[in-house]
């Protein structure tokens, strides 16, 4: 068990000022320096040679405040080191606690960008400063109205979708539970405020004319074009597919063809069947089961380009994302006549209600189709 040892020290410097720090040992981790130091510098600083009465009284009450704090971040330590945050008397800045959680999500880039995005949304919000001790029910709730009123950060024209609410509350909310679990918060200060609903958001598909013209040609990036196909086919996410490991593609005399993988957004394991033309599709396995799949596949922003260019050259004018192949294998299937409960099953929704929007994009095509016809 680590022990902890804080004292005030003094540093002359040039200026004819003395700055105050703490010396922490052993070293803690530096956020900003991105290292171990024992140096916390406090921000506050004595006249080497008061020259006057006020100056006499301001190295006085630096003192003090300095003493303060060097018994606060010895009290923050011991806590820390005994699981018991709670005997601290040094308020944890929030924003900065926050931010280390957005941190860990950078393992997927939509999740990590989400969570960016509320954090920019908070930070506005507390206008940059907040510490542990204000997070409380009015809080909160503040959070939830200034999401409601706010307009985006792309343009002051409009305000946040239905979807971006729901979203940014409920990573907040997540925060929230966690800073619980570590033992910041005594109390679950969100637990009576009702979440945003979700809204329902337009979801951009291919037709099966639409894939087949995009079968005719070529996309730049062959590793891209082959994962697009895979997904169509078999609705996995582009993270998925970017961790697909030879090895998971299995095979059985009762099953057929099957994938056995993690999904990355809802962390469960799920067995999907595929066909062998999608199998084949994929060309030789590598010598290595270990290797994978779309060896080279990167995320990139020029990936979007590449995507808008292989479209274009199929004569296509919407705009297709990586995601879009998803939406595809799951309108495909409910289009050819597969039920509700199997398309949700295949996809790993964890809820009914996530398929059935694909559902109801349909019957909007649909009454779309039928009000063209005109005489």
């Amino acid at each position: 068990m680590k022990s902890y040892r804080v004292t005030l020290r003094e540093q002359k410097n040039k200026s004819g000022r003395t700055s105050l720090y703490l010396d922490i040992y052993p070293p803690i981790y530096d956020e900003k320096k991105k290292k171990e130091t024992r140096r916390k510098f406090l921000d506050l600083y004595l006249f080497e040679k008061p020259a006057n009465k006020i100056e006499r009284e301001h190295n006085k009450f630096t003192i003090v405040k300095a003493k303060q704090l060097e018994s606060e971040w010895q009290m923050d330590l011991l806590g820390q080191t005994l699981d018991m945050p709670f005997i601290s008397s040094k308020d944890l800045d929030f924003l900065a606690y926050f931010k280390s959680i957005v941190k860990k999500r950078y393992t997927s880039k939509g999740n990590y960008d989400n969570w960016l995005s509320t954090y920019n949304y908070l930070e506005d919000y507390t206008k940059g400063q907040c510490v542990m001790s204000q997070v409380d029910e009015a809080f909160c709730e503040g959070f939830k109205d200034y999401l409601d009123s706010c307009y985006t950060k792309k343009s002051s024209a409009y305000k946040l979708s239905a979807n971006s609410k729901y979203s940014y509350f409920n990573k907040f909310r997540a925060a929230i539970k966690q800073a619980m679990e570590d033992k910041h918060l005594h109390h679950n200060p969100i637990l009576r405020i009702k979440a945003f609903p979700q809204g329902e958001s337009f979801r951009e598909f291919l037709t099966l004319d639409e894939v087949k013209k995009l079968k005719a040609v070529r996309c730049d990036n062959p590793v891209l074009e082959k994962a697009a196909f895979w997904s169509i086919r078999t609705g996995m996410r582009w993270g998925d597919c970017l961790k697909l490991k030879w090895i998971d593609i299995q095979y059985s005399e009762d099953q057929g063809y099957f994938v056995r993988f993690n999904q990355n957004k809802t962390k469960s394991y799920e067995t999907l069947p595929i066909t062998e033309e999608a199998v084949k599709e994929l060309g030789n396995p590598a010598i290595d089961s270990q290797e994978y799949v779309f060896k080279g596949l990167t995320y990139s922003s020029h990936n979007n380009f590449l995507l808008a260019k292989w479209a274009r050259n199929a004569g296509i004018t919407k705009h297709i994302t990586f995601h879009s192949f998803r939406h595809t294998n799951a309108t495909l299937l409910i289009s050819a006549g597969e039920d509700i409960y199997t398309v949700s099953k295949m996809l790993g929704h964890k809820e009914l209600r996530t398929t059935e929007i694909y559902a109801k994009v349909l019957n909007s095509k649909k009454i779309e189709a039928a009000n063209k016809i005109k005489f």
